[in-house]
């Protein structure tokens, strides 16, 4: 075992919407510590960008576009990470759409049915697709990225909120039915975090000293301070962790005087 606890070094890993923001930069930390990283999103040209940095930082990259929405796509992501490179040793599922802001009320169908579709059905495929090469081989790491909506009610993101709180069940069932075998499943629910995602929540200052005003820090995060805790959960660090959901907001849940 390498002396490092952090080291990535001959790990497969796939991370979904890593063309930008959290997905990018799980993508190219995980790069940093020796992992082979499957960079992966709708736009081919993005994730080329995001490939081209890791290999030219001495890492090793290859870009796979997938709709997530697709489920032949996301078998097409395992089918090209496992013809490449022989086997997926860690998935990072990333990414997620939110194309409604509103009360539930409010909400078509269509949305809502999108959303359940892409962050909570795609993540379920594509756990179950890659869980059985890792139980071959007696390890493996699923990292779903939530939020800390999951944890919260809301009128403006409800939808969303339902969504993120089920990827922390599916967590909790995959590390149940899988922790056998010796894979571990563990959820990231990141604050609010400066991503193009969440662009409407801090590009306008009053509305993001709004959002902020109950973090301890009193700030917002930044997509690589997420990164760090998906490193971990891949590494031999967090191999004693799973099905849990790991909160990165900035203190805004211990804040409770501030809320």
């Amino acid at each position: 075992m390498s002396a490092n606890l952090f080291d990535l070094s001959d790990k497969v890993a796939i991370v979904t919407g890593s063309s930008r923001g959290i997905g990018r930069s799980i993508a190219i930390r995980m790069a940093q510590h020796g992992a082979k990283v499957v960079v992966s999103s709708r736009k081919a040209d993005a994730c080329e960008k995001v490939a081209d940095e890791i290999k030219a930082a001495g890492g090793d990259a290859i870009v796979v576009p997938c709709n997530v929405s697709d489920k032949a796509q996301l078998q097409a992501l395992v089918d090209a990470t496992v013809k490449q490179w022989g086997r997926v040793d860690v998935l990072v599922c990333n990414a997620a759409v939110n194309p409604f802001f509103g009360p539930s009320k409010d909400i078509p169908d269509d949305a809502f049915d999108k959303i359940m579709a892409v962050n909570i059905k795609s993540n379920h495929w594509l756990a179950n697709m890659v869980a059985p090469g890792m139980a071959e081989r007696g390890h493996g790491a699923i990292i779903v990225i939530s939020s800390v909506g999951g944890l919260f009610g809301s009128n403006t993101l409800g939808a969303y909120a339902i969504s993120k709180a089920a990827d922390m069940q599916l967590v909790r069932n995959l590390a149940v039915e899988w922790g056998p075998q010796n894979i571990r499943a563990n959820c990231i629910a990141p604050g609010l975090v400066k991503t193009d995602f969440a662009r409407a929540l801090w590009e306008n200052p009053e509305i993001a000293k709004k959002a902020t005003k109950g973090y301890a820090l009193r700030r917002i995060g930044e997509p690589d301070e997420i990164a760090g805790a998906a490193v971990f959960l891949a590494s031999a660090a967090g191999q004693f962790m799973t099905g849990q959901t790991m909160v990165i907001d900035g203190g805004g849940m211990v804040n409770f005087q501030s809320v």
